[in-house]
């Protein structure tokens, strides 16, 4: 027995209340011991986070994969959980510290890691609150956190177990240095911006009257950073550059300084730029780096000049004068730093070289730098430019965990999804550097190391273990730093089930079956867990990774704070419900593609939900409940055989388009499933003619829709279920995916094909010929196919009661004014006299197809000029396109409109 609906469609009315249902009766996770498992890991989102639109479509794309395998039956666990996110929820602490004029050096470490506790259980679930109302169907039974005791352990065991492979070691090498957050940082947490600088030229004088081959007495050097020649070390020229050939090998005394350094040979310098002639300061450039170990240099030996928080330093060497020391590295707050003094310094004593610039009238000027747009890292996080900083940090042998990945990806034990992605993967993983995991913070893993007097490093899962590998009465400390967030993420998908224990989680659920994430992640994360999941468990973590694009904004803009154009996904759900902003990120998700947001195409998906809503309340009324079976019942009449058919060849399509990951195919599939052959064409074909085989059809054939679109709109389809028969007992989230056990039926699909044919095709000439929809009119059909007679036959009634033709003659049309129309095979002639005046409708087509024509060919100039395309704002360039696709549109519905009246 059905329940009735209300006349109106609210989604926030019902989402709350069956959200709660479903999380209370465990239904995310029935119980299904003996079912094929299907396991998903959610890209655990930061513990200090709030949803946002890529979170948004990340978790609604898991989402259908989630309902939909647990709809086919099988034990479906969705993993969800948070990250400790190290640096992030440090910051978010140490700012509310801030705020009550408290810093966190106040605090002793224990105490303070207390305060973090404290606040990640007061603040930290507004992110899990959030995917709720997503509709996400997660196990938060077993909500995982990556600072839990089990996953500790399983973390300290892997980075011991690494290092007592060799694949884990301390080295002092340069690492992105991030001197607000004072800590060093990962390659992939550094963002480049153009800001604009200077490049200054400097003299280094030669030594021992040696001068080059043009009598010059000095070499010239250009920098973007003249703070950092106070640690140069050596000075790179190109070994076939002649100009300097003499002088290799011999040294140049540094200004300021009065450092004495060599002049090395080596390809890094390039004699087309500048001098070729480049400055070589190994402890504060990574591509200096290099030159300087090639040059001879241990890393132990090269000169850093700044401290922590990028303030100048004494350097090993005693050289640096001490007017620099405790100078900012450039300009900050207002107060000159060592680059402004060196500058100063170097002009003072002749050692600097102006730029000369030309001033907008010609006339020549003299500036201390050339003004350039300098490219420059900054760190993500702490939002200030990123030192290149000599230190000692633990590294993970990346390029030996990379190999058996690379081999997975190669030879398709794991698909990477889209294709194009695998490019990209391979350039990275075969070029892969070692992976700095330490990370100077007191919150997050702290590295399991602790060391003598003579700092020998002792690296045991306990610190009894290290104390019975250093010996009694070995005096212990522990390392200060903790590791990488990104290095305990990288067990998310073993870790999060139990292991390193063997539970039956692990058994069952590892491997994984697929991982969907944002392509912004594939080396954070993906790339790690796989390295990590071969290197742990021998096996590959999934056999399939889908990467997702970015949602934009509308313009196709980046979103970003600073341009003012987020979008809150909590407010569109607000204004059109979570189902609509689902099925918009599903219908619009195409492989290989970003999102562009468009309110006009949610709204569209809230209307058809709506639609659904009220085809729902029209079954009802008509006394079409529930259906009692799986399998497609018994029918007889062509309407129902052919509905029946749809509901196979839908079923299928979902499938594939699943399958393959066309998440965009398959929303696309039931949409027009839903309002096209459902909505607009079968409950309008029997209508006033339910029977108890069309009740019976109906009913089934809308039990099968709500199945299918559950897992994009789950929340409409769940009220509908339950309003339309008695069946607490078996919820639409646990239900069981379509088995029609049916065939399409040929002839069923012929004659209804035929019907609708017919029916849009007078639809669309009344509208473009101006004829009232109402109008009854007559049809001719001279040579009409057997298809055509027996639809006639068969269909008189639907045939006025849709076409609005009152008869269909199978016989010669009479002379005079008439348009032609297409069902099928057939060609059908339509008698207009007395219908509309057709010189004058050919008139004002005329009139209005050439009118299109021109302003398609205008607009088409327009685009074909690069000078417009690339130059006018990308609004302009959007609008004359859909001008131009309307007006297109238009020529060819305007030309046809004229064909049809000959």
């Amino acid at each position: 027995m059905s329940t009735e609906l209300p006349t109106t469609f609210d989604p926030a009315a019902i989402e709350a209340r069956w959200y709660a249902h479903w999380e209370q009766e465990g239904l995310f996770r029935p119980a299904r011991p003996d079912a094929q498992p299907y396991t998903i890991v959610n890209p655990p989102p930061n513990v200090t986070g709030s949803l946002h639109i890529g979170h948004a479509l990340d978790n609604t794309l898991q989402d259908i994969m989630i309902r939909y395998e647990r709809l086919r039956g099988k034990d479906a666990l969705w993993v969800v959980g948070t990250d400790h996110a190290g640096i992030a929820t440090q910051m978010v602490v140490e700012r509310q510290l801030e705020a009550k004029q408290d810093k966190r050096t106040n605090y002793s470490r224990e105490d303070f890691v207390a305060k973090v506790w404290e606040w990640k259980e007061e603040s930290g679930g507004t992110i899990t609150r959030q995917l709720r109302r997503l509709g996400c169907s997660m196990d938060w039974s077993r909500e995982q956190f990556t600072m839990d005791p089990h996953f500790s352990a399983a973390v300290t065991k892997t980075f011991v177990d690494l290092y007592n492979d060799g694949l884990i070691y301390r080295d002092k090498r340069l690492v992105n240095w991030d001197p607000k957050l004072k800590t060093a940082i990962s390659d992939l947490e550094v963002e480049t911006q153009d800001v604009k600088g200077s490049f200054w030229h400097f003299r280094y004088p030669l030594e021992d009257g040696v001068t080059l081959a043009d009598g010059r007495d000095y070499i010239e050097v250009a920098t973007t950073r003249p703070e950092t020649m106070l640690a140069d070390m050596a000075v790179a020229v190109h070994p076939e550059d002649e100009r300097y050939a003499s002088v290799v090998g011999k040294h140049v005394v540094l200004p300021i300084t009065g450092r004495r350094v060599p002049i090395v040979a080596d390809e890094h310098a390039d004699p087309e730029l500048g001098s070729g002639a480049v400055k070589i300061t190994p402890g504060h450039d990574f591509s200096d780096f290099e030159v300087g170990k090639r040059a001879g240099f241990k890393p132990a030996e090269m000169l850093n000049m700044l401290d922590g928080e990028a303030n100048v330093c004494q350097t090993a060497d005693d050289l640096v004068p001490k007017e620099f020391l405790g100078l900012h590295r450039f300009k900050h707050d207002g107060v000159d730093g060592a680059r402004e003094l060196v500058v100063q310094r170097l002009k003072d004593s002749g050692h600097l070289i102006p730029h000369i610039a030309k001033t907008k009238k010609g006339e020549e000027q003299e500036l201390d730098a050339e003004p350039r747009t300098i490219a420059t890292p900054f760190g993500d996080r702490g939002g200030v430019v990123i030192e290149p900083w000599l230190t000692d940090q633990w590294y993970v042998d990346a390029e030996k965990l990379a190999v058996k990945p690379i081999e997975a990806v190669r030879n398709g034990e794991v698909e990477i999804v889209p294709k194009s992605w695998e490019k990209t993967f391979f350039n990275w993983m075969e070029n892969i550097q070692p992976w700095c995991v330490s990370r100077q913070l007191w919150w997050g893993h702290r590295i399991p190391a602790w060391y003598d007097a003579e700092g020998k490093a002792y690296v045991a899962l306990t610190e009894e273990e290290a104390q019975a590998q250093a010996g009694e009465g070995a005096a212990l400390t522990r390392d200060e730093d903790v590791l990488d967030t990104w290095f305990s993420s990288a067990l998310w998908p073993f870790a999060t089930l139990g292991w390193p224990e063997q539970t039956d989680l692990v058994a069952k659920h590892y491997p994984n079956d697929l991982l969907v994430s944002g392509f912004d992640i594939l080396f954070f994360w993906d790339a790690r867990m796989m390295m990590m999941g071969q290197y742990t468990t021998g096996q590959n973590p999934w056999p399939k990774l889908y990467l997702h694009g970015l949602v934009r904004a509308a313009d196709g803009q980046k979103m970003s704070k600073s341009k003012g154009n987020v979008v809150d996904p909590l407010g569109l759900i607000d204004q059109y419900g979570a189902d609509a902003l689902r099925f918009f990120m599903a219908a619009m998700e195409s492989q290989g593609r970003d999102i562009k947001m468009d309110d006009k195409r949610i709204e569209g998906y809230r209307n058809f939900a709506t639609k659904l809503w009220n085809a729902t309340r029209f079954c009802q009324s008509n006394g079409i409940g529930a259906s009692t079976s799986i399998a497609a019942p018994k029918a007889t009449h062509a309407v129902n055989r052919w509905i029946i058919g749809e509901v196979v060849q839908t079923k299928q399509a979902l499938d594939t388009a699943l399958a393959d990951l066309r998440f965009d195919a398959a929303a696309n599939t039931i949409y027009h499933f839903v309002w096209d052959r459902f909505c607009d064409w079968y409950i309008e074909l029997v209508k006033g003619n339910f029977d108890e085989e069309t009740r019976v059809v109906a009913g089934w054939a809308l039990d099968q829709i709500l199945v299918m679109l559950h897992p994009f709109m789950p929340f409409i389809t769940e009220e509908l279920w339950s309003k339309q028969g008695d069946r607490a007992d078996y919820p639409l989230i646990t239900a069981k995916w379509v088995d029609p056990q049916a065939e399409v039926d040929a002839e069923a699909k012929a004659e209804i094909d035929w019907l609708i044919a017919l029916t849009s095709a007078i639809r669309t000439a009344k509208n473009e010929l101006g004829i009232a929809p109402g109008a009854k009119l007559e049809a001719f059909c001279p040579a009409p196919s057997a298809l055509a007679k027996s639809v006639v036959k068969a269909n008189a009634g639907a045939i006025e009661r849709l076409a609005r033709l009152t008869a269909i003659h199978f016989a010669e049309a009479p002379a005079g004014a008439a348009m032609q129309i297409a069902a099928g095979e057939d060609a059908l002639v339509i008698p207009l006299e007395g219908v509309i005046d057709i010189e004058a409708e050919k008139t004002r087509l005329s009139k209005a197809l050439e009118a299109s024509a021109k302003e398609a060919k205008s607009l088409e100039g327009r685009l074909s000029n690069a000078n417009f395309v690339e130059r006018a704002k990308p609004e302009a360039v959007e609008k004359a396109r859909a001008d131009h696709a309307h007006h297109t549109a238009e020529v060819a519905r305007l030309e046809a409109a004229l064909a049809r009246l000959g």
